[in-house]
């Protein structure tokens, strides 16, 4: 009996053509209510696709007894009860691998754009003005650049940061040994609140991560810091970084994800005052969820999940 797969979000047909070659059956299911997932319309589906518009806890998994995987195309996995997963004897896949090149660009990007003012600059020209002081940039040269967590998405951004001639530093709470991996120092926490002029979060949302950048935090650094975010929304409380950008402890932020997005990580939940204040804040850069979303992620993603399923797949059918 062919192995079924149900395609729970779009992705790059890439996975699904990889799974077919191997003779799986894969159907598209992007529509596919929860009521229906529970009624049991997956029941006989040995492995689900997903990104985040479906919360896979426990009482979907108990409506479908077949699952022996879940792929998760992306990075995250707050969207899916990774104990019950493992308690099921199911497997967990993501692809942090396929966009953590894109992840890694779009914060320098944004790094760029705020130290030069690109985005104002940009704009007064348009509105017809040549203000030249107003616009003058500041360097990324000789610059102390703290990576905070260390995975795919902190590598990739610590080798873009290469040729920039800035002082690349990590920490991560849960990986040590890794000094001179990628050109970085590993520094701690302390050393990071004592001399760090930019900070960028790779990290995942999780109880311990969720609202760590508050007014606390923040106040412990020594300088005046730029803030990166282009991992999940939830690791900042909006209103106490607007407050210490108002007060100048903090000189810029530039944030690809926020607190304010909905579960499924597609638009936003509500127009709040907080949300208005932080669009009309000159010192922020935004972007809509998009710093691992590039043509070429779109198929990486896929095909580093088509890697991993297949590898498994393989294993498992040699130890039977």
């Amino acid at each position: 009996m062919k192995e079924r797969v149900a395609f729970l979000d779009a992705v790059h047909p890439v996975l699904q053509e990889r799974l077919e070659q191997a003779e799986w059956r894969c159907d598209q299911w992007e529509h596919l209510t929860r009521e229906k997932i529970l009624e049991g319309a997956l029941s006989s589906y040995s492995g689900v696709v997903v990104r985040a518009r479906i919360q896979l806890d426990e009482d979907l998994m108990v409506s479908m007894p077949a699952l022996k995987f879940i792929a998760r195309s992306g990075a995250g996995l707050e969207n899916i009860d990774l104990i019950g997963a493992k308690n099921r004897g199911i497997r967990v896949f993501n692809s942090p691998e396929g966009n953590a090149d894109a992840v890694g660009e779009h914060a320098l990007g944004q790094l760029l754009m705020l130290f030069h003012k690109l985005r104002l600059a940009d704009q007064s020209v348009r509105d017809h003005l040549w203000e030249r002081e107003s616009h003058r940039g500041m360097e990324v040269s000789g610059k102390t650049v703290a990576i905070i967590g260390f995975g795919h998405m902190g590598r990739s951004f610590a080798r873009k940061l290469l040729g920039l001639n800035c002082n690349v530093v990590a920490y991560d709470k849960y990986v040590r040994g890794f000094c001179g991996d990628e050109n970085v120092l590993e520094w701690t926490m302390e050393q990071v609140w004592d001399q760090a002029d930019v900070v960028s979060l790779h990290l995942p949302f999780t109880e311990e991560t969720n609202q760590l950048v508050q007014r606390t935090w923040l106040e412990r650094f020594k300088r005046p810091i730029t803030l990166i975010n282009t991992a999940r929304g939830g690791l900042v409380n909006t209103s106490e970084l607007l407050d210490a950008l108002d007060s100048k402890h903090v000189r810029g932020a530039a944030l690809d994800v926020l607190e304010f997005e909905r579960n499924s990580l597609e638009g936003l939940s509500n127009r709040s005052a907080k949300l208005d204040r932080l669009l009309a804040h000159q010192q922020v850069v935004l972007s809509p969820h998009v710093a691992g979303w590039s043509v070429e992620s779109y198929f990486k993603l896929s095909e580093v999940l088509a890697d991993k399923i297949l590898a498994w797949h393989a294993s498992s059918a040699s130890q039977d």
